[in-house]
């Protein structure tokens, strides 16, 4: 659980780099997503890795569309794959 609270803070951060005009949407989003898997076993380790790993990718693809450097996500890649 703390693992997911600190990947969700993580994207939030991440959404206040993006253009003021995206940032509601995009923070809407990554809640709308960490509610719908808030059911998830805490002990099925491998769906909260898949997960995980899906909420870094998900945030460079943003990073990218909107031409923000990559290297603003080492510390969510940090969290979610290391």
């Amino acid at each position: 659980m703390q693992k997911a609270l600190r990947v969700y803070g993580q994207v939030l951060r991440l959404v206040r780099r993006l253009p003021k005009d995206s940032r509601p949407y995009y923070a809407k989003y990554a809640r709308e997503n960490f509610v719908n898997y808030r059911d998830v076993e805490v002990s099925d380790t491998q769906i909260l890795d898949e997960l995980f790993l899906r909420a870094y990718y998900h945030s460079l693809w943003v990073l990218n569309k909107y031409s923000v450097d990559e290297s603003t996500a080492n510390k969510l890649k940090e969290i979610c794959c290391g």
